[in-house]
């Protein structure tokens, strides 16, 4: 079967590719390869709405790529190799695609403890483990949720707000210590706390065995922890190696110019696996919603014959109980913090600079304004306006 776009990869980007082809190329043939059991569909729901918003339901996450883009989908298939030459993949089940142009979003796989995943163990990703945590919810009464990131704090606020009681491990002092400075911390995780999570702080979870239908973890401070089932949310490693095997050039994902090509012209990556110069804030690969749309429609433009480079900054966002934020560039307190609070610690902005005072990274917390502010203040290499 040969498609003029193929895309390996059913996410996001996947479905944004499709409509940004079908912006310049409104017949040509797109095929997508997903190893997903679903069609693509909105990820950040899975953390998100789903759990916090009566009015939205699981009908409202399929992107309805097929419907809008003509794609054909084809879910649950691995491509396991590509032939560069031929310009052709080939897939674990034996079949061959040949492709005009080809896309690499096969994005990032969750990094895992020697653990196994199982009904009980969900190493947080996919649509599946969305349906597969909300089906433990019938029968668990307490949760154990691993990694105190942006997924583990999504999801233990989640699951608590859902009536169940949750048990959060952070290797954190606080939770959230890794990107807020130290009093918004202290506040973020007074939150869990308020709400009923037990925190557990301070330590990794080693080993971990199911035994009588409860799952036992090993912590590295010589305790244990036992609950019903453990959802982890330990961040991903992004998935090059089909880019590697092929012989494209790889480095903490896929690298691209600003063109989203790879080494070969016919071969394109973007989101998570893609490895970037960003406009602003230099080659960096980023895992965010916001950049998994606006590279997928980019990419899809430039593989119809677009001639724009990508220059897009995307941001991020999160919403944890109450509190919301969005963010740009290197939020982390291994950079010095500068807090410009309205109302402390509840609205306001942090910046995030270096040795010479220049703004890397602005954190809106509870404001929803001045994105591209804090954009430019990067790319000036500005000091904080306070």
């Amino acid at each position: 079967m040969r498609y003029d776009y193929l895309i390996v990869g059913g996410g996001m980007v996947a479905d944004n590719a499709a409509r940004g082809i079908r912006e310049l190329d409104k017949t040509g043939s797109i095929g997508i390869l997903g190893t997903d059991s679903d069609e693509p569909y909105t990820r950040p729901a899975l953390s998100k709405k789903l759990w916090t918003d009566k009015d939205f339901g699981r009908d409202q996450v399929p992107l309805n790529t097929a419907s809008d883009t003509g794609a054909e989908i084809h879910t649950t298939t691995r491509v396991v190799s590509v032939d560069r030459a031929k310009r052709t993949v080939a897939t674990d089940s034996g079949d061959e695609f040949e492709y005009g142009e080809l896309l690499l979003a096969t994005g990032g796989s969750p990094r895992q403890i020697d653990l196994a995943p199982s009904p009980r163990v969900i190493y947080f990703r996919t649509f599946a483990d969305y349906r597969a945590l909300r089906e433990q919810l019938q029968t668990a009464s307490h949760i154990a949720v691993v990694g105190g990131g942006y997924i583990g704090a999504e999801i233990a606020s989640a699951l608590v707000q859902n009536g169940v009681e949750v048990t959060l491990v952070t290797s954190d002092a606080k939770v959230g210590a890794h990107m807020f400075p130290d009093a918004l911390a202290t506040a973020f995780d007074q939150g869990f706390v308020d709400h009923g999570v037990t925190v557990r702080r301070g330590v990794k979870v080693t080993s971990g065995a199911e035994a009588s239908a409860r799952v036992q973890l090993q912590l590295d401070d010589g305790s244990a922890l036992e609950a019903d089932a453990v959802v982890f949310g330990l961040g991903v490693t992004p998935n090059s190696d089909l880019a590697e095997a092929a012989g494209l050039k790889t480095d903490n994902g896929i690298v691209v110019d600003e063109f989203l090509r790879t080494d070969d012209e016919h071969i394109h990556a973007a989101g998570d696996v893609a490895n970037y110069p960003d406009a602003i804030l230099g080659r960096r690969r980023i895992e965010h919603v916001d950049n998994a749309n606006e590279m997928g429609k980019a990419v899809g433009r430039i593989m119809a014959g677009g001639t724009d480079p990508y220059t897009y900054t995307p941001y991020f966002y999160s919403d944890v109980f109450d509190d919301g934020y969005q963010a740009v560039g290197t939020v982390s307190t291994s950079l010095k913090t500068v807090e410009d609070w309205k109302t402390k610690p509840s609205e306001g902005i942090v910046y995030y600079v270096d040795e010479s005072d220049a703004v890397k990274g602005v954190l809106f917390w509870n404001v929803w304004e001045g994105l591209d502010d804090g954009k430019q203040l990067i790319a000036d290499a500005s000091a904080p306006p306070v």
